[in-house]
């Protein structure tokens, strides 16, 4: 599970920010000053560190510019100011990105996505290609976009090949429903959400044996949905 780090003296800000994120299916920590997010930085290694400017021993600046020194974790910096010396310093000692207080969570939830998507590319980059997935007997090729179950080729349009290989990717891990829409469909895209579920259960239907009792495509309700893991399908 993906640990985003909260710093943070606004104990209200930590709590909302906290409660919202694991709802989106985060992993949580969440400190009040410099120190303890630095402690917290050693020995747990976020993925990704919110950070305010403003905290009561050292500043978010200083902890960003320790933290950089040992690692790339990508960091959002934020701040009720608006100066744009601020946003200049934060990014000048390695923030990636900068957020002016008050802002809406989905404004946060959206540079936290696309943060970790960088990641998530930079280090495939660093990697072998993975040409073809498979888990049982379904098999997916990245290259041909062709799916097959068994011998058999599904005929799939270009949105379901394209929802099937990301959930396929992150077979275990359950994924938010705006992840999902993000990543299909783009980050500008402002049609019915309601699509998403549309061709989840299109899918369902092409490689669920039962698709009212779904083994692949499983609901997360109230969240997303998820691809059973290989020790599920065994």
């Amino acid at each position: 599970m993906t640990l985003i780090l909260l710093v943070d003296d606004e104990l209200l800000i930590t709590d909302s920010l906290t409660y919202s994120l694991k709802r989106e299916g985060f992993e949580v920590k969440a400190v009040a000053d410099g120190n303890s997010a630095l402690t917290a930085i050693e020995e747990q290694m976020p993925d990704l560190v919110v950070l305010d400017l403003m905290l009561p021993d050292i500043s978010g600046f200083e902890v960003c510019r320790r933290l950089r020194a040992i690692s790339t974790t990508p960091v959002i910096m934020l701040t009720a100011r608006g100066e744009e010396i601020d946003r200049v310093l934060g990014l000048e000692v390695g923030a990636d990105d900068y957020l002016a207080k008050p802002f809406s969570f989905r404004e946060l939830l959206a540079r936290i996505y696309a943060l970790l998507r960088r990641v998530a590319l930079d280090r495939q980059d660093m990697q072998p290609q993975v040409h073809a997935l498979t888990l049982r007997q379904l098999s997916l090729d990245l290259f041909a976009r062709r799916v097959f179950m068994g011998e058999q080729e599904l005929q799939l349009s270009t949105r379901e090949f394209d929802l099937l290989a990301i959930l396929m990717k992150n077979a275990g891990r359950a994924m938010s429903r705006d992840e999902l829409i993000d990543q299909v469909w783009g980050e500008d895209w402002t049609g019915d959400a309601r699509t998403l579920d549309v061709h989840v259960r299109w899918l369902r239907l092409k490689i669920e044996e039962d698709p009212a009792s779904p083994q692949f495509i499983q609901t997360v309700r109230g969240f997303g949905y998820r691809f059973a893991g290989p020790e599920e399908l065994t």
